[in-house]
């Protein structure tokens, strides 16, 4: 009955990660989409606070979207951030690390012939090293490298391939290549929830 409920689990956080995955990186293209798409607008709009503009439509509806420099005069008192696409995506994640890969460690996360970790040595260690990886990223994008854009990029390509090494030196092949997707959608969303939210708050 349990392993017939982890199947199940299993599937239902695999499809929600896929479909939470979809509709954050299909928001992201949209507003590049719309920032790319924007007009200037009327003086009267601009004497607003409206940097640009844009008519669409869409099922048979009219929409008008107004971009503006800082904040509206009035704020609405509904305003939708988009966060949650990013954050489902990032929990179902690791729902879904949890259920397949650490409820059953021995099945799909250790390889004895790599290191012989026992279950609880082996979940031990990929938290170590998914959220150490995280770690290391945020001190050196606060620190005077992450200033640089070409240096940054570099270190951090440098440093994915290291990860990726030691991941597979560490875990199963197909283990391995999950902590460093996971490290990747770790980072994204800390981007998110520590770097583009607060700041979004205090403007």
């Amino acid at each position: 009955m349990g392993a017939y409920l982890l199947e199940w689990l299993s599937l239902f956080f695999r499809w929600f990660h896929v479909i939470a995955g979809v509709a954050w990186i299909g928001a992201s293209f949209y507003f590049v989409w719309l920032d790319l798409s924007l007009r200037k607008p009327p003086q009267w709009k601009a004497d607003k606070g409206i940097s640009g503009d844009l008519w669409a439509v869409h099922g048979g509806g009219f929409y008008e979207i107004a971009k503006y420099k800082l904040e509206p005069e009035e704020m609405p008192k509904t305003l939708h951030w988009f966060k949650w696409e990013a954050y489902t995506t990032w929990l179902t994640g690791a729902a879904m690390m949890s259920i397949v890969y650490y409820a059953n460690a021995t099945a799909y996360l250790i390889d004895p012939s790599k290191v012989p970790f026992t279950s609880i040595g082996a979940i031990a260690t990929s938290l170590l090293f998914l959220f150490g990886s995280y770690f290391i990223y945020e001190v050196i994008v606060r620190s005077h490298l992450g200033k640089n854009a070409f240096i940054f990029s570099t270190l951090i390509f440098i440093l994915l391939v290291i990860a990726s090494w030691g991941s597979y030196q560490l875990f199963s092949d197909r283990a391995s290549f999950i902590h460093i997707g996971a490290i990747l959608g770790t980072v994204m969303v800390g981007n998110v929830f520590f770097g583009i939210m607060p700041a979004q708050r205090t403007r």
